[in-house]
């Protein structure tokens, strides 16, 4: 912690400094504490500081008292979002236990809407995220003006970001020639998905999934993988099937690296009625049936994290509109998450927005331990 708030102390504060009377450093105090302790909007953050100034007061000068909620949120507006993502980022390094690890790290890249943001007069922001679930980590963001957006903000993400020898999992809306090509010149590998909007491609690769011969002969090569979870009265099977044999794949030579397609079909049975999913991908991967599938599974961890922002930290709901103060509250709010994440109250397993609420009600006790991991 105390190298953290050295960090903070070191970033450039653009306020007339003769008119400051709440340091910085108090402020991206009190928001992250906040956040971690259940408070979701401004006024919320605001009331969290007023009950805990005691305690506030262990880390952060406080000279003129609790700031209001406009003043945060002010505050908060003027900080670049670089400046926190390079906090967050540092927390990850001091917590970095497996540097020394060999495993292939799958980085998974989505955007987000966040609809709070919109107004008569401002489009919703939409953040593009690269989420690392192996750490639990976002490894950085890029707010763009739409959704169609995300085709130019992925190439510059990924020239930020080190994904030398990772795999990189992205949505339809990534699967772009360019962008295929920008991660193989990182040294990296990817597996794209594949929808309607590349329609040759994804009509050829359905087509050749379609044939029950090539499925069994896919089976016989032991590029075959099936898993089977049953809860609450539903049973989903997904068969994961992966093959390098695309000599006949139109194109293939405008998609850099490119060495395998792959399939997942989801079956899912509840109350007697069946439904049936099928999903396709393009891979600079050589046929490994457990990297391809679980490349597959871990891209839907990084919808799971904008659920989480959604749900546990009701970012949808926040009316917010200032396009900084709206990048800085993301960036914290998956800071958040990835301390929930590893943070464990008592040994009772508990979602992360029962441990926010946990720490809400002994916050002294569960900051301390969270500042000590």
């Amino acid at each position: 912690m105390e190298e953290l708030l050295m960090y903070i102390e070191l970033i450039e504060d653009k306020r007339q400094q003769t008119k400051v009377k709440h340091k910085l450093l108090d402020i991206v105090v009190i928001v992250l504490f906040a956040k971690l302790s259940n408070a979701d909007d401004w006024e919320e953050i605001e009331d969290f500081a007023v009950y805990n100034e005691n305690y506030l007061k262990k880390y952060i000068e406080l000279k003129n008292g609790i700031p209001s909620h406009d003043t945060i949120q002010r505050v908060m507006s003027n900080i670049d979002p670089r400046h926190i993502q390079k906090l967050y980022d540092k927390w990850n390094e001091l917590l970095s236990k497996d540097e020394g690890e060999k495993l292939k790290k799958i980085i998974c890249i989505d955007g987000k809407t966040i609809r709070g943001s919109k107004s008569k007069n401002h489009k919703a922001q939409h953040i593009v995220s690269a989420w690392c679930d192996n750490d639990g980590f976002c490894l950085w963001q890029k707010s763009v003006e739409e959704k169609t957006n995300e085709i130019t903000a992925i190439p510059r993400l990924i020239n930020t970001i080190m994904i030398k020898g990772a795999v990189i999992t992205i949505d339809a809306i990534g699967t772009q020639i360019a962008i295929a090509e920008k991660i193989k010149e990182k040294r990296a590998d990817y597996v794209l998905a594949v929808k309607e909007n590349q329609s040759n491609l994804y009509n050829n690769i359905k087509d050749f999934f379609e044939d029950e011969e090539f499925l069994n002969a896919i089976k016989e090569d032991g590029n075959y993988k099936k898993t089977v979870d049953k809860a609450h009265s539903q049973s989903e099977t997904r068969e994961y099937y992966q093959t390098n044999n695309i000599k006949w794949l139109d194109g293939k030579e405008k998609w850099k690296g490119i060495k395998s397609i792959g399939m997942i079909s989801k079956t899912i049975i509840k109350d007697n009625k069946k439904t049936v999913e099928k999903r396709y991908y393009i891979s600079s991967l050589k046929t490994n049936i457990e990297l391809f599938s679980k490349a597959v599974r871990q891209h839907w961890s990084v919808e799971i994290m904008h659920w989480h922002l959604d749900v546990t930290f009701k970012e949808d709901a926040n009316k917010t509109q200032d396009k900084t103060a709206v990048q800085n509250l993301n960036i914290i709010n998956k800071w958040c998450l990835s301390i929930l994440k590893i943070f464990q109250i008592g040994n009772k397993k508990r979602s992360m927005k029962k441990k926010r609420f946990c720490i809400s009600m002994n916050t002294e006790k569960f900051l301390e331990q969270i500042i000590n991991l």
